[in-house]
Formats: C-alpha cells, sequence, structure tokens
C-alpha cells in the first residue's frame, strides 16, 4: 500500500529457509491458506489426559489476491473465526500453510514463524473484531487507544502521534477533538470505526474483519461496509472478511468461500456463488437471505437436525446427516474431496454436477 503516512518494517531475521519465498510483487496471492488445521484437545480426568480433539478448522484451503475481498461465511461453530485468528497467529496452527505475500520480507510461512518473529509480520496483517467495545481499552482514551502501535512499533510519539492520529480519525469519518475521550462516551458505530483507525495506524496490507457489523444496527452496517469500501479503494487494502450474514457479504466482498464443520464446502465468485449454488448447503444459507421484492414467494430450506459435532464429525461428507441429496452410501462412506467443477468455481460434494439447485440474484 502506498501512502503519504506509510512506514514499513525493512529487514527481518527470519533464518529458516523453508520459511521464505522471494516477494512476488502481486503476481500470486497475497494470501494462500493449504491444509490449514486448528484441533484443540479435549482433556479429562484428574492428570488432565487427552480423550479427543475437536476439530474446529479442519484441513481449509483458499486464497486472498492483492485488493480483493473474501466473505468466509457459515453458521455459528463452523470455525470461520477460528479460520481468522489462527492466520493472524492469534491461535498456533496445528498443521498447514499460511503464505503472506509481505512486500518488505517477501513470501513468508506464517504458521512456520516463531512468537519473536511474528512482530515485524503484524504491521502488515491487522484485525478489526466483532464487539466494538471489548476490542479498546476502557481505560484508554482514543489517542492512546488508536495510537498505540505506532508507539509500540516505535513509529511515532508525543505530537507526532497526536497529528497521526488526527489524520486516522478524519479518514474513518471522526473528529480529532474526540481523541481525547474514552471509548464508553462512543455509539457502537463510533467504536468500530475507532476500531478500524486503530487497524490502519500501521497501513497492513491485509486486515481480517470478524464480522465487523453484526453487533450494529442496520443503519449503521451499511455505514461501515461503505467505509471499508472506501477505505479499500483509498488504500489499496485486502480484506478477508468474516461473517454470517449472506446479504451483508453479498455486498462487499468479490469472492465468497463457505465453510461448514471446519471445512470448505464452496467457493466461487460472489455473483456465481449466489446464482449458481453447488453444494446443498450453499443452497440452503442462501434461501434464507430476504429478497427486496415483497412478491417473491420463497420458503427457506429448513435442514432437519443439528450441526454436526466437530469433536465427533460424521464420516463420510459432514452435511450428508441433514442433506436432501444423501444418497445412503457414498455420501456417508467417502469423504468428498473439494474440487474445481467450474473455472473457480470449488465445492465439496460427491453429486455436484447432477444437483439443480436454485440461487438468488445480486443485487
Amino acid at each position: 500500500m502506498t501512502s503519504g503516512d506509510g512506514l514499513r518494517v525493512a529487514g527481518a531475521n527470519v533464518p529458516q529457509d523453508q520459511q521464505v519465498k522471494p516477494a512476488t510483487n502481486g503476481k500470486t496471492p497475497l494470501l494462500e491458506v493449504q491444509g490449514l488445521k486448528k484441533h484443540f484437545p479435549i482433556k479429562r480426568g484428574f492428570f488432565s489426559r487427552t480423550v479427543g480433539h475437536v476439530k474446529a478448522v479442519d484441513g481449509v484451503n483458499f486464497n486472498v489476491q492483492h485488493g480483493e475481498t473474501l466473505g468466509l461465511v457459515g453458521e455459528s461453530g463452523c470455525g470461520k473465526t477460528t479460520t481468522g485468528r489462527v492466520i493472524m497467529r492469534a491461535i498456533d496452527p496445528s498443521s498447514g500453510h499460511i503464505w503472506f505475500d509481505d512486500q518488505s520480507m517477501g513470501r513468508i510461512d506464517v504458521a512456520a514463524l516463531e512468537a519473536r518473529q511474528l512482530k515485524p509480520l503484524r504491521r502488515n496483517m491487522q484485525m478489526v473484531f466483532q464487539d466494538p467495545y471489548s476490542s479498546l481499552n476502557p481505560r484508554m482514551t482514543l489517542l492512546q487507544n488508536v495510537g498505540e502501535p505506532l508507539l509500540v512499533n516505535k513509529i511515532a510519539q508525543g505530537k507526532e502521534l497526536e497529528d497521526r492520529v488526527a489524520k486516522l480519525l478524519r479518514v474513518v469519518g471522526l473528529r480529532p477533538e474526540y481523541m481525547n475521550r474514552y471509548p464508553h462516551a462512543f455509539s457502537g458505530g463510533q467504536r468500530q470505526r475507532i476500531g478500524i483507525a486503530r487497524a490502519l495506524a500501521l497501513n497492513p496490507q491485509l486486515i481480517v474483519l470478524d464480522e465487523p457489523v453484526s453487533a450494529l444496527d442496520v443503519s449503521v452496517q451499511a455505514q461501515i461496509l461503505n467505509l471499508l469500501q472506501d477505505l479499500q479503494q483509498r488504500f489499496g487494502l485486502t480484506y478477508l472478511f468474516i461473517a454470517h450474514d449472506l446479504s451483508v457479504v453479498e455486498h462487499i466482498s468479490d469472492r465468497v468461500a463457505v465453510m461448514y464443520v471446519g471445512q470448505l464446502v464452496e467457493s466461487a465468485s460472489t455473483e456465481e456463488l449466489f446464482l449458481n449454488p453447488l453444494h446443498p448447503y450453499t443452497e440452503a444459507l442462501l434461501s434464507a437471505v430476504p429478497q427486496p421484492d415483497p412478491r417473491a414467494k420463497r420458503a427457506p430450506i429448513v435442514l432437519p437436525g443439528d450441526v454436526a459435532d466437530p469433536a465427533n464429525p460424521p464420516s463420510g461428507c459432514y452435511f450428508h446427516p441433514r442433506c436432501a441429496y444423501n444418497d445412503g452410501k457414498q455420501c456417508v462412506n467417502e469423504t468428498p474431496e473439494l474440487r474445481e467443477l467450474k473455472p473457480g468455481h470449488f465445492v465439496r460434494c460427491h453429486y455436484a454436477e447432477t444437483l439443480q439447485l436454485t440461487g438468488v440474484a445480486t443485487l
């Protein structure tokens, strides 16, 4: 990203040769996730023996191109938030690769880095959280909350810090005079703008947005989404947008990836996925999207049963106990692979070629 306020880390010490590849200058994805897994151990008994694992993220593969927005969607508990936190290394992965095209250090496997090697990388990878209030320190003013990344990375202090924070507040639509107030004095939408300003402080390449508008009123949601789009165009940002509301994802995303019980079941461009879903789970999600036409009569698809337990997922296709197209044989016994059925359209389903599924028109 090019910006008049931009500062970058020059030369980070990453000694392991297998962790670094030459810089690609935008010719490859900014973020490439390969076989990512995060299994949480289940411990029981006096000696806390491990008796199983919760497969929160179970072999996820996707990429995010420079300057685009990838929407990651699914029901609560599907593993999308865990995926975002593992990519940021807020949680260590169990296995897999997280290739990041850092403009200073080249193409780096974030999953292989040690804790001491993460600090230079974090300047180019930032996160905006779901709850704008709990993500801000209530005992710190806006100047301290937004300016903390600049202080920690020894970029600015004193008057220069105040000037930078004032610029960031203007960028997100807040008045610089607010910088000496505390988070409790602001509304939910204003607090989320503060969180966005803090994420922008170090001029990152990638921002992971973890349901950034789900806790806000609908009118405020639209304002924040429009702000995010304006900032992306202005600063050349790349977003991983995690959400469960498909209407919101449709508005902001270039491509959409659908998760179910820790696995990616479908991914495609936004228009293609909405119009021509190939997985029954995606069809069910799309059937719940509100239609702007009051004359449109389409009942949502009600899936039977509950979401599979990630600690004890079913055999074969994880979705087969709830799927209306379950054949009782291959779906139960064989695990489907994520395959490219159309150019850029990936699906994890044995019968994706033969199913006639219904989508919805994009706005």
